[in-house]
């Protein structure tokens, strides 16, 4: 396993258990993962952190090892904001009441979503490699669409798409969103392990609820700006980057500290992990 002098657990929070893992001294900071991963996707940057930080690796709902429920006819229990709550509640268990917040891909949209409901808690916040919800909605055009199809097949009812993916091995789904990284076997296998039926549905519903429950909520909140220090770091995928990054965030955070681009696909830490972590022992200790 990944992870080997972490110490594991699982938190009953309400009603689900979040699973998670913890090492290190010093100042808190919560790690949140994306689709379709799990917390094993820290394996290469958690432990250097932890020689600074008090680390915890959680897996969000829905995903690897954490409590997968049914989900409600409004796809409340699936939202960001649920999400969010629920590694609030961890964090609080855990001790921490404040903290530093880092989430890549659906991990992040949670983490923004924290950043809004629960901005007491979040003392800094580092983005990896998104841009707001609302905004994917709202700026899709042939390009965008074409390059997060997933977004739409994964949102169609249940159980369309889970039918179709549950019908391939688990692997092949996992190595066609992959891209171009080479994580560690030990993280990959991981992966595997996770990625079983239950994750399937419970990955399906959270995109279900980023269409529908996330951007109504999201819309209601479009004006609304966090105040917490931001860090954006985002993949260039081989192309010289732009400035869409911190111009899109702008609009969303007040106190946007530094946008910085790196040459790696979508999955940063597994692909510059030397990178990020001074990134973030940088921005988090400054």
């Amino acid at each position: 396993m990944p992870f080997e002098n972490f110490r594991r657990g699982r938190q009953r929070i309400g009603d689900i258990e979040i699973n998670y893992v913890t090492a290190g001294e010093g100042p808190p900071l919560l790690l949140l993962h994306g689709f379709p991963q799990s917390l094993a996707m820290w394996a290469r940057v958690a432990p250097a952190l932890a020689a600074d930080f008090t680390v915890v690796c959680a897996d969000l709902r829905g995903y690897g090892d954490s409590s997968k429920p049914k989900c409600a006819p409004d796809k409340s229990n699936y939202s960001f904001r649920a999400m969010a709550g629920d590694q609030v509640g961890l964090m609080r268990a855990l001790g921490f009441h404040r903290f530093h917040v880092v989430g890549h891909d659906r991990g992040g949209r949670t983490a923004h979503r924290m950043a809004l409901d629960h901005a007491d808690v979040v003392l800094s916040l580092s983005v990896l490699d998104i841009v707001p919800t609302y905004a994917m909605f709202m700026e899709t055009n042939r390009h965008v669409a074409g390059a997060y199809w997933h977004w739409y097949f994964l949102a169609q009812p249940e159980p369309f798409p889970e039918t179709m993916i549950s019908a391939v091995p688990g692997e092949w789904f996992l190595r066609g969103r992959a891209g171009s990284r080479n994580p560690p076997k030990i993280v990959w296998d991981e992966y595997i392990r996770c990625f079983t039926k239950k994750t399937i549905y419970g990955s399906c519903r959270d995109y279900r609820a980023g269409a529908n429950i996330d951007f109504q909520m999201d819309s209601a909140d479009k004006d609304r700006q966090i105040g917490m220090p931001l860090l954006i770091l985002w993949g260039t995928r081989g192309a010289p980057p732009t400035q869409e990054f911190p111009t899109v965030w702008r609009k969303y955070a007040s106190n946007l500290v530094d946008a910085l681009p790196l040459p790696t696909g979508h999955y940063l830490q597994e692909e510059a992990p030397d990178q990020v972590y001074d990134h973030f022992v940088k921005f988090f200790t400054t």
